[in-house]
């Protein structure tokens, strides 16, 4: 064991974190123990992990004498990416986060390992699969992912698709304009919207139908070019309506399809277009699934601790498969209740 006193330099103190959850996060995953003292931050741990955590300190306060000011939810999930792989650094999540974010509001920063495989398989592949519990980002961070491609001129437009089940076949008969019915359904993504640039400037795409919001029915015969798709809630797809959307796509397109399987609203949950796809399209070039679990939830602390608390009852309830069925060469992207691969005739 190695002791190192660091000096508290002006304006660092934001790194601690509140509470000093950030000083904890630090000790926790690197194995140190670090004390605040008169003289400094004293640091006792292995020299590896003791270079480790000067290495954000030093990186946190260029980052500061360089105008970027990390608010601690933003710091708090880089931190847990830096502790999690030593090839990471809090400058280099940075400058990638300010790459990505070229004319946005906020920087489309991942805050948790698998948001960040997400990102990256958004980045290099033209179609991914975005699974997992209410609150991990998967919605927002494609929004995100997208209003930066266009910011870059990577496309031309946005189309944002969501099945309306809720209305199925009843949408016709409620009041307003196609877009006043099917916007209620697409709350989320315009949350993300208005989150990510001025109110004004996405008025304006919307208007010029730069962005396009659709209901998924609408988007038969459509051949989707040089545009960002992304389809929320694919869990409540059909089978017939899944297969549809994923051959939209056209030249330089990518296509992110997101979904929560423990909350499918159909009436037959094994008929879910969501179930098909992971068993159709799993190991196809192009395509990646990205799983999201209880511990990327970015909400309030206490949403982590229910999605745990129906995961634990939802596996009380039922029975699992087994995991090594064929159909998806990753287990873990088969839920416990999935349904059997679909046998293709000989």
């Amino acid at each position: 064991m190695t002791t190192k006193t660091l000096p508290i330099t002006p304006g660092i103190e934001p790194l601690f974190g509140t509470r000093d959850e950030n000083l904890r996060l630090m000790e926790d995953s690197l194995h140190v123990t670090i004390d605040l003292r008169s003289d400094g931050l004293r640091v006792v741990g292995e020299p590896e992990a003791i270079a480790r955590v000067e290495r954000i300190f030093q990186d946190f306060d260029a980052l500061r004498k360089g105008g970027v000011n990390l608010h601690n939810g933003e710091l708090h999930g880089m931190l847990k990416l830096v502790v999690s792989d030593p090839a990471t650094t809090l400058r280099g999540l940075a400058d990638s986060g300010k790459q990505r974010s070229v004319g946005v509001k906020r920087t489309v920063q991942p805050r948790s390992p698998n948001q960040r495989k997400y990102v990256e398989a958004i980045e290099q592949n033209d179609m991914v699969f975005g699974l997992g519990p209410a609150g991990t980002g998967k919605t927002y961070l494609a929004v995100a992912m997208a209003v930066a491609a266009l910011m870059a001129k990577k496309v031309s437009r946005i189309i944002l698709v969501r099945p309306a089940v809720e209305a199925g076949e009843r949408l016709g008969f409620l009041p307003g304009s196609l877009q006043e019915k099917v916007d209620p359904y697409l709350r989320p993504l315009y949350d993300a919207l208005y989150d990510l640039l001025d109110q004004e400037r996405v008025d304006k795409l919307l208007e010029r139908n730069v962005i396009e919001v659709a209901p998924l029915a609408f988007m038969r015969g459509r051949t989707l070019s040089d545009a960002f798709i992304i389809m929320d809630e694919a869990q409540n797809t059909t089978q017939e309506q899944m297969k549809m959307f994923v051959t939209r796509l056209g030249q330089n397109s990518k296509a992110v399809i997101t979904g929560d399987l423990t909350q499918i609203d159909l009436p037959n949950p094994k008929k879910s277009g969501l179930f098909e796809a992971m068993n159709i399209l799993d190991g196809v070039e192009g395509i990646k699934f990205c799983t999201f679990e209880d511990v990327d939830v970015v909400r309030h602390t206490l949403v982590q601790r229910i999605v745990r608390a129906y995961d634990s009852h939802n596996r009380a309830q039922q029975i699992p498969l087994t995991l090594t069925e064929p159909g998806l060469s990753d287990p873990a992207l088969r839920p416990l209740d999935a349904p059997k691969p679909v046998q293709k005739p000989q």
